[in-house]
């Protein structure tokens, strides 16, 4: 979120206060893990709405989202199942991935947006390295607000600590999971 420097620190610019939703069909929650400590597998999650309460200042301005845990997509059916099994998110137990923002703060160009993520039942403090990518109207009329986010959370503090030991040492699937965020947001209510 960008922030006027011709008013008060907290005003966003450009934002229009009121409910922003996400176009999920411009937008991207994807994620990075490293396996068998040589490559790294990437995904995605197919299914998720978020929505932006813009408010006149950052302070009050908040953001929600909603994953289907079985909407994840590696690109490859069985590492998919078993992900979305008893051994990783136990999707029938825990449909649901959701992240609850508690505050956003600038820092230089980006902003750290605080917040909880819960993954399988387990909520953890979660912060998002967010650039505001600008607004624009788009050719039909729709206000739409872009962001970028990024963060890295650790699998075994969300109850994900399945694993493999491999012959040469180490295990199948790293701790570290990087989580990338391409966001396009449309003013619903302005």
């Amino acid at each position: 979120m960008s922030i006027s420097t011709n008013s008060t620190p907290s005003t966003l610019l450009g934002l229009t206060p009121g409910v922003w939703t996400l176009d999920s069909s411009h937008s991207e929650i994807g994620f990075t893990v490293r396996h068998a400590g040589i490559s790294k597998v990437r995904g995605s999650f197919d299914e998720v709405t978020a929505t932006l309460q813009v408010s006149d200042t950052l302070e009050k301005s908040a953001a929600t989202a909603t994953i289907a845990a079985k909407s994840l997509n590696s690109n490859n059916a069985d590492r998919d199942a078993h992900v979305r099994g008893g051994d990783f998110f136990d999707v029938e137990q825990f449909p649901t991935l959701t992240y609850q923002s508690t505050g956003c703060s600038r820092n230089g160009d980006t902003y750290n947006l605080e917040g909880y993520l819960t993954i399988r039942g387990l909520t953890r403090p979660v912060t998002l390295v967010t650039e505001f990518n600008g607004v624009t109207v788009d050719p039909f009329g729709a206000t739409r607000a872009g962001f970028s986010a990024t963060t890295v959370i650790s699998r075994k503090e969300f109850g994900l600590t399945w694993n493999a030991a491999l012959e040469a040492g180490g295990v199948l699937v790293g701790d570290k999971v990087t989580i990338n965020i391409d966001a396009a947001f449309i003013a619903t209510n302005a």
